[in-house]
């Protein structure tokens, strides 16, 4: 096996391992609230954060940080104003700043429309969730004080207690990501495989089963796809979603697993080597 993996496998199927009862209902719960709040885009920066296969690059087709790089100042105007507070951006220092995921400055709703509309960017994920929301990648994993917002607590109650039944010790962050029909997840990894000390921490719900999600072998190029409502992988391993002719989403909690889940994971994992 190429793949980094967990506990020498690609993947962990974890329905077995859970009380999932009551998923069907969250998937109605989930489908009624996505109609009722505001969404984000997340995604379209890939290629320039340096986190595809070479031979991959080309899918990303338009990328957010190019495109502002290359704006030139009549455009760049445009963009800043489109910002949720346009005069923290100066205009002078445009050179060395850096927006979108993982940068200093934001990118809002209306960048991301304009950069869409205007210039073609490809945002993978167009229906974007957070139901504890969480600034930095690096600290996702940590609760510190974070939250369930009202939002999220008001017209996704069984969606949070789900959640929140999970075997974490802690839970740092929490969202909905969803694909529109024949959009497709772009192949990428999460972190640099050198830099990971141990595996990421997270179980991803898929209640409608119906999201094909896949890991990506750089060695052999092959895809690996993942099945079921509910799993973990090693996300510094290459991962993407295929495009299908419906919408998809899944639900990922990030946080600290319980000792005693990390154990039953173990003997799982185990088990199933040994078939």
């Amino acid at each position: 096996m190429t793949l980094l993996g967990l506990h020498g496998l690609p993947w962990i199927p974890l329905e077995s391992l859970l009380d999932l009862s009551s998923l069907d209902a969250v998937h109605e719960e989930v489908c009624l609230a996505l109609a009722q709040v505001p969404t984000e885009y997340t995604g379209g920066s890939h290629r320039s954060m340096g986190i595809m296969p070479e031979e991959l690059a080309h899918t990303a087709i338009t990328d957010y940080v190019e495109v502002i790089r290359g704006l030139d100042d009549t455009q760049f105007q445009v963009f800043r104003s489109l910002s949720d507070d346009p005069a923290s951006i100066d205009p002078s220092l445009r050179a060395s700043l850096e927006f979108g995921e993982e940068r200093a400055i934001p990118l809002s709703r209306r960048q991301m429309l304009w950069l869409e509309y205007r210039h073609g960017v490809y945002f993978p994920w167009k229906v974007f969730y957070e139901l504890i929301p969480n600034r930095w990648w690096t600290e996702k994993h940590r609760a510190d004080g974070k939250r369930f917002t009202r939002t999220a607590e008001a017209l996704l109650p069984k969606t949070v207690a789900l959640a929140k039944s999970l075997p974490f010790v802690s839970i740092g962050r929490c969202n909905i990501m969803g694909l529109r029909a024949h959009d497709y997840a772009t192949v990428h990894r999460d972190g640099h495989p050198e830099e990971q000390s141990q595996p990421d921490e997270f179980i991803t719900l898929c209640p409608a089963n119906n999201k094909t999600l896949f890991l990506y072998d750089r060695q052999t190029k092959e895809k690996l796809p993942l099945s079921g409502r509910a799993y973990w992988f090693n996300d510094f391993d290459d991962h993407g979603v295929e495009a299908e002719p419906h919408f998809r989403y899944s639900i990922r909690v990030d946080g600290v697993f319980r000792d005693d889940f990390r154990q039953r994971v173990l003997a799982l994992a185990e088990s199933m080597k040994s078939r």
